[in-house]
């Protein structure tokens, strides 16, 4: 059956104005799926850590009301969604859409942030980081980096219908790390795509992958 509500994640410096949040709410709200994409910044960018997302996105899960539930997660929405998905309680989150999931934030993946070491990030505190939602630099704490090792999603066993789709060129998530992740796991379907981070030169094949996935 077709999902009564759908939760889109958005990655890291964006928010719920992306365009591929956008599209889904268009599409969904035709099909009249439920559709919502909490804004993972607030309170504060700065204090944002992977606990609060996973925890939010619980929170977003029990206002769905009654009914399934399908969390879409872009880039580091998709690292937040298989945490919350494997920590809910309620049974409603049923199927997943993972674009170009950053399943690797967790632990020690981050060599540098940006154009800073990790040693330097932790000796400051905090860092001024590009916000390409708000078209400005924006500070995040050190403790992004430090919750995160908290949660690894290899270690995760979830048995729930997984759609991913990885650009190939992807420069920012790794497709061999994207591909090692969906190994062994039957339950997960993976469509690798000639494109980059944003898979925007695939957005017709993602959106009809994915709406079909939602409303079978």
């Amino acid at each position: 059956m077709p999902v009564g509500h759908a939760i889109y994640l958005h990655g890291f410096a964006s928010s719920p104005a992306s365009s591929k949040a956008g599209a889904f709410k268009e599409e969904l709200a035709r099909r009249g799926i439920g559709f919502s994409c909490p804004d993972l910044n607030e309170p504060s960018f700065e204090t944002l850590t992977t606990t609060r997302m996973v925890e939010r996105t619980a929170a977003e899960v029990t206002a769905a009301g009654k009914g399934s539930v399908a969390l879409i997660g872009s880039s580091l929405g998709g690292f937040v969604a298989v945490h919350a998905a494997a920590r809910d309680a309620s049974g409603q989150i049923d199927r997943l859409v993972l674009l170009a999931p950053a399943f690797d934030f967790g632990g020690n993946r981050l060599q540098r942030f940006g154009p800073h070491s990790i040693e330097e990030w932790q000796r400051r505190g905090a860092l001024d980081v590009f916000h390409y939602a708000y078209g400005k630099p924006r500070r995040i704490d050190y403790s992004v980096y430090a919750d995160a090792a908290a949660w690894d999603a290899f270690a995760l066993d979830l048995d729930l219908p997984i759609l991913i789709i990885q650009g190939r060129q992807d420069d920012v998530v790794d497709p061999g790390m994207v591909q090692r992740w969906a190994e062994g796991r039957p339950n997960v379907t993976l469509h690798l795509v000639d494109d980059g981070h944003q898979l925007s030169e695939s957005m017709p094949f993602l959106m009809s992958e994915s709406i079909a996935f939602l409303t079978r």
